[in-house]
């Protein structure tokens, strides 16, 4: 761990500090002369960086001492990942497991990165982690696999705007050769139309591989909305539409999918939810129920789970992911059906925007996250490292599920948050 000076190449002549010169430039941001984002442009970003906080400390009043003290690479982070960078905020980091995973991409046996400040959702997670491995493990599959842009037209009437509408859809083809021009890693699949009055919609769908693909997508729709507009007469108003949909829980998502589309399950017996959940099978059922399926549609929820976008969030941060996808965690619906031997629970995410390049994934200690689950970097074949991450994500969930959902059962939870999230003795 180290500071700023830390980070410095020291090994090349005259790498230290221009104090002369940043004292002027300090000046220049104090009269307005130069604004914080410029700094970059005056200075190494090493020295962009220490110089924009204590600028901040000044004019706050405040000392950041722990905010300038961080072990990433601040050229990459500062350039690619954070504009106008004064350091970082650290997030405690657990983990879960081992939990043995049977997915078609996610084989084996992994410990899960948790980020969280919440006291209780490690141990939470790592319970049920215990609980799927003695089981044999979670059964786990991709059902869908494409990231989504929605750029929307304006159309003169509603006979103009179906005109745009039916051209799109007739195009498919054409308008998927002018999106492989913008990249030579995804590709568009699919393409739905939507209107509403003179308003059209054109959902866009792409295979990203092991990308996240919203900056992918982005640019290729922006070509294809060109070309439509052209050919139309339509008039482009957004390229994004809402129709995507992108950072917000919508049923469009839920029932079409976005980024990875994945499903878990796994076999309980009577014995085991006795030992490990301290529970039983039909009680497991009830919560479910009445709280996950009926008091979730009283409350015209979008999702049915306990707390789902707890662990999504929690390993987005931890994996450089976009931590605002983490809502998406929110439209999971869990599952749980009794069988004679127990119980099988399942949890299904319809949209999961994850990737193992691009964006967060290459920051230093997000990297280890990733190797610690043996998904950094692309895969081979491309796409195999994001659906893994995928995978073993959704596992992470449906141990969660469990976990809570048999605290809830045996009337457990109060007491656990009141051990772990308040640091009380047992």
């Amino acid at each position: 761990m180290a500071g700023d000076e830390g980070h410095r190449d020291t090994a090349r002549a005259g790498s230290g500090p221009d104090h002369g010169k940043e004292a002027e430039i300090k000046a220049k941001l104090r009269d307005g002369s130069i604004r914080v984002y410029e700094l970059e442009k005056q200075l190494p970003p090493v020295d962009a960086v220490r110089v924009r906080r204590e600028f901040i400390q000044e004019e706050t009043g405040t000392t950041l001492e722990n905010i300038g003290i961080f072990s990433i690479d601040v050229d990459r982070a500062a350039t690619r990942n954070c504009e106008n960078m004064i350091g970082t905020v650290q997030v405690p980091v657990g983990v879960a497991g081992p939990l043995v995973i049977n997915g078609e991409y996610a084989k084996g046996s992994f410990w899960l990165p948790i980020a969280t400040t919440e006291g209780a959702l490690v141990a939470s997670v790592n319970r049920g982690a215990g609980a799927i491995t003695k089981a044999g493990g979670a059964e786990v599959r991709i059902l869908h696999d494409g990231m989504t842009r929605a750029p929307v037209f304006a159309a003169k009437s509603v006979g103009h705007a179906k005109e745009i509408a039916d051209w799109a859809g007739a195009h498919q083809d054409d308008l998927a050769a002018i999106a492989a021009t913008t990249t030579s890693h995804g590709k568009m699949t699919a393409l739905v139309t939507f209107v509403a009055g003179t308003s059209v919609f054109v959902r866009l769908e792409f295979d990203t591989k092991d990308a996240m693909g919203m900056n992918m997508v982005t640019i290729a729709s922006a070509k294809i909305a060109d070309e439509i507009a052209q050919a139309t007469g339509a008039r482009l108003i957004a390229l994004s539409g809402n129709m995507c949909s992108d950072k917000k829980p919508a049923a469009i998502n839920g029932i079409m999918g976005r980024g990875r589309s994945v499903v878990a399950g796994v076999a309980l017996s009577h014995e085991l939810i006795e030992k490990v959940l301290k529970t039983d099978a039909a009680t497991m059922v009830e919560v479910n129920y009445r709280k996950n399926l009926v008091g979730s549609a009283r409350a015209g929820a979008m999702g049915f789970n306990a707390h789902a976008a707890n662990i999504v969030a929690a390993m987005f941060i931890a994996c450089g992911q976009d931590a605002a996808h983490a809502i998406d965690g929110s439209t999971c619906m869990t599952t749980i059906d009794p069988t004679e031997s127990g119980v099988y629970v399942a949890v299904t995410l319809p949209s999961l925007p994850v990737g193992t390049v691009g964006g967060g994934t290459g920051v230093d200690t997000q990297q280890e996250c990733l190797k610690i689950l043996g998904v950094a970097g692309g895969g081979s074949p491309a796409g195999t490292n994001a659906r893994k991450l995928a995978e073993i994500i959704a596992a992470g969930v449906l141990a969660g599920e469990l976990s809570l959902i048999g605290a809830l059962a045996a009337q457990h939870l109060a007491r656990a948050h009141q051990e772990l999230g308040r640091g009380a003795k047992r």
